[in-house]
C-alpha cells in the first residue's frame, strides 16, 4: 500500500536536492572569473544530464541490489526487485529519483575545485565514472545494506556518502591539475585570485541552503507518523542551526584574524556547517547542532589555509574544504554527540567508543575508495584524451576555448574579464607555417639633438600582459600605464558563433600600455616587448615610438628625467 503522504515528501525533496545544480551552478560561477563562466554552468548542467541514465543504467542496482556487503548487483534499467530497501509506502520510481539527484550532486561538487583548467571533454568522462560506480559502490556499503550499514555507520543524509566522496574527487583531480597559471608566484606564495562576482556566489548559497531542507528533511522518506514528523521538525531545525553558527564562526574567526570579516570565505562557511550537520541532523540534539557548526566554521577557514599555502592545491571554490574536510568531519562528530538508541549514541552521551570507532572506520574506508578508484579514472583521461587544458587556451579562458563563446554577459559589459592581473607567464609555442605571419621592425632610435624622452605604445593580446609586465620589470622599466582598449587591424575583427549562428565581432578586447623612456635603451624595450609578445600568429600586437617633449610630476612640480624617477 502507498503512502500519498512519503510519496509527496520524497518527491518534493527530490525537486529541491535536483534545485541544488543551480545553487552549485552560481556559486561555482560566482567564485571564479568571468572568462569560464559559461563553462561553468554547462558542467553543472551535463553532470546531472550525464549521471541520469547512467545511474538508471546501472548505478542504482549497483547501491541497491541486494548482492553482497560490498557490491549490489548489475540491472540495467532497474527492472530488478527492490522491495527489501524501499522506504514504507514509496514507490519505486518516487525513491528512484530521490536517489538519482543525489547521485548528481556527488559529481557536481568537483566541477568547482577543478575550474578554470579542465578540459570539458575530460570532465564528462570522470563525472561519468562518479555516478556510473563510484559514488553507487560506497553508497551501497552505506545506504544499501553494505558492510558499514551491518555495522551501525550512521550518515543520514549524506556527510560521507554524498559530500565527502565529491570532495575526495575534487582533492585528488585538482591536486593532479596543478594550480591555475598565476596561482603562485616565484617565490611559492599563493596569489588572490578573486572570483567576478559576489552577488551570483550569494544567491548560490541561499538557493543551497534552501534546498538543503529537502536535502536533510526529506531523507525522512516519509511523513505518515508521529515519529517521522518529529524527526523532519528537529532534521529541519539542527540543519538551520549548524548552517548559522558556522558562519557566524568564520565571520567572526577571519575578523579576528585578518583584521575584517572575509565575505568568500562567509560564504563558504554557510555551506560548511550545512554539510557538516548532513551525517547526524537526526541523531543530535540542538546543542550538538552548534558544536558542529562551530567546528565547521573554524574547520573550512585552516583547511582552505592549508591547501592553499601549504598543500599548495588550488581549489578555485573551496569545495575540497567544504564538502570533503567538513563532511568527514561532521560523520566523526555524529560518534561524539548523538543522542540516540544503545547503539547510536556518542562518546559524549555515554555511548561508549564502538559508535565513534565505527564513524570513523567509515568515513576512512569511503576516502581510501574513492581516492584510489578516481586516481585511477584522471590517470587515464590524462593518458589518453588529456585532462588539463593548453596554457594558451586556459589564458583566454574556457568560454572561448572549450565553447566558442565569446562571453557569457553580452550586453552587460564591453569587455570580457580576462584575468591579466593574475596571470602568469604565457609559454609561447613555435607558429604554423600556414598561419605565421612576418612582422618587419621600423621603429627608429632617437636623432641626436632630440628629446631624451620616448614613449613607447603596445597593443597587445590582454593574455600577454603578466608576461609583458614582468619582462619589463626585469629590464628595469618602473612605471607605465595599462589601459583596456578595443580594436582591429587589417584582418577586421573575427567571426565567433553563438547557438550555431555567426556573431561579426568586428572589435577584439586589446591592452594598451604606455611607457615613458628615459634611462632604458628603446631599442631594448621594444627588442623585449617583441621577443614576449612574438607567436608568429595575426592579433600579436603593435609598437608604437614617439618622442616626448617633457614630463611633469604633478605633485612636485619636478620635471624631465627626476619626474620619472621612483619616489
Amino acid at each position: 500500500m502507498y503512502s500519498p503522504a512519503n510519496t509527496i515528501w520524497v518527491l518534493l525533496g527530490a525537486a529541491l536536492v535536483f534545485f541544488m545544480q543551480a545553487g552549485f551552478a552560481m556559486c561555482e560561477a560566482g567564485f571564479t572569473r568571468a572568462k569560464n563562466t559559461g563553462n561553468i554552468l554547462m558542467k553543472n548542467l551535463m553532470d546531472f544530464c550525464i549521471g541520469t541514465p547512467l545511474y538508471w543504467l546501472v548505478g542504482f542496482g549497483i547501491m541497491f541490489g541486494s548482492g553482497t556487503a560490498l557490491f549490489g548487483w548489475i540491472d540495467p534499467f532497474i527492472l530488478g526487485d527492490y522491495s527489501g530497501v524501499l522506504p514504507a509506502g514509496v514507490p519505486l520510481w518516487a525513491y528512484a529519483i530521490f536517489q538519482t539527484v543525489f547521485c548528481a550532486t556527488s559529481a557536481t561538487i568537483v566541477s568547482g575545485a577543478m575550474a578554470e583548467r579542465t578540459r570539458f571533454s575530460a570532465y564528462c568522462l570522470y563525472s561519468a565514472a562518479i555516478s556510473l560506480f563510484i559514488y553507487p559502490v560506497s553508497g551501497h556499503w552505506i545506504w544499501g545494506g553494505g558492510w558499514l550499514a551491518d555495522m551501525g555507520f550512521h550518515d543520514f543524509a549524506g556527510s560521507t556518502a554524498v559530500h565527502m566522496v565529491g570532495g575526495v574527487c575534487a582533492l585528488i583531480g585538482a591536486k593532479m591539475l596543478g594550480p591555475r597559471i598565476g596561482k603562485y608566484g616565484s617565490d611559492g606564495k599563493p596569489r588572490a585570485m578573486p572570483g567576478h562576482n559576489l552577488s551570483i556566489a550569494a544567491l548560490g548559497v541561499f538557493i543551497l541552503w534552501f534546498c538543503w531542507f529537502g536535502f536533510n528533511g526529506a531523507s525522512t522518506v516519509g511523513m505518515d507518523s508521529d515519529e517521522l514528523i518529529i524527526s523532519a521538525g528537529l532534521v529541519f531545525f539542527n540543519t538551520n542551526l549548524a548552517a548559522a553558527l558556522a558562519t557566524l564562526t568564520t565571520m567572526i574567526f577571519t575578523w579576528v584574524r585578518y583584521g575584517k570579516p572575509d565575505v568568500s570565505m562567509t560564504f563558504n562557511a554557510a555551506l560548511a556547517g550545512l554539510v557538516g550537520i548532513t551525517a547526524g541532523c537526526d541523531a543530535v540534539d540542538p546543542f550538538g547542532a552548534v558544536v558542529i557548526g562551530i567546528c565547521c566554521g573554524f574547520a573550512v577557514v585552516l583547511s582552505v589555509a592549508f591547501f592553499d599555502n601549504v598543500a599548495r592545491i588550488d581549489d578555485p571554490v573551496g569545495a575540497i574544504s567544504v564538502h570533503g574536510v567538513c563532511g568527514a568531519l561532521g560523520t566523526v562528530l555524529t560518534g561524539l554527540f548523538a543522542t540516540g538508541t544503545s547503539t547510536m549514541k556518542g562518546l559524549f552521551y555515554g555511548g561508549g567508543f564502538t559508535f565513534l570507532g565505527v564513524q570513523l572506520l567509515g568515513a576512512a574506508a569511503t576516502a581510501l575508495w574513492t581516492a584510489v578508484i578516481i586516481t585511477v579514472v584522471f590517470t587515464v583521461i590524462k593518458k589518453t584524451i588529456g585532462l588539463r587544458a593548453d596554457a594558451a587556451d586556459e589564458e583566454m579562458g574556457m568560454d572561448r576555448s572549450e565553447h566558442g563563446l565569446y562571453t557569457a554577459y553580452a550586453g552587460f559589459c564591453m569587455l570580457p574579464e580576462d584575468g591579466t592581473a593574475e596571470t602568469g607567464p604565457v609559454p609561447v609555442s613555435a607558429p604554423a607555417p600556414d598561419d605565421s605571419v612576418t612582422v618587419s621592425r621600423s621603429a627608429k632610435e632617437k636623432a641626436p639633438g632630440a628629446p631624451v624622452y620616448t614613449r613607447v605604445q603596445i597593443i597587445c593580446r590582454p593574455s600577454s600582459l603578466q608576461s609583458l609586465t614582468t619582462a619589463m620589470n626585469r629590464i628595469g622599466i618602473t612605471g607605465m600605464t595599462v589601459t583596456n582598449v578595443m580594436g582591429y587591424g587589417t584582418q577586421k575583427g573575427k567571426p565567433e558563433y553563438y547557438r550555431g549562428t555567426p556573431v561579426e565581432v568586428t572589435l577584439l578586447p586589446k591592452v594598451q600600455v604606455d611607457i615613458v623612456v628615459s634611462s632604458v635603451p628603446v631599442r631594448q624595450v621594444i627588442d623585449t616587448a617583441r621577443s614576449v609578445l612574438h607567436t608568429g600568429h595575426i592579433g600579436d600586437g603593435k609598437i608604437f615610438v614617439q618622442d616626448v617633449e617633457n614630463v611633469v610630476r604633478v605633485r612636485t612640480g619636478e620635471e624631465g628625467f627626476d619626474a620619472l624617477q621612483t619616489e
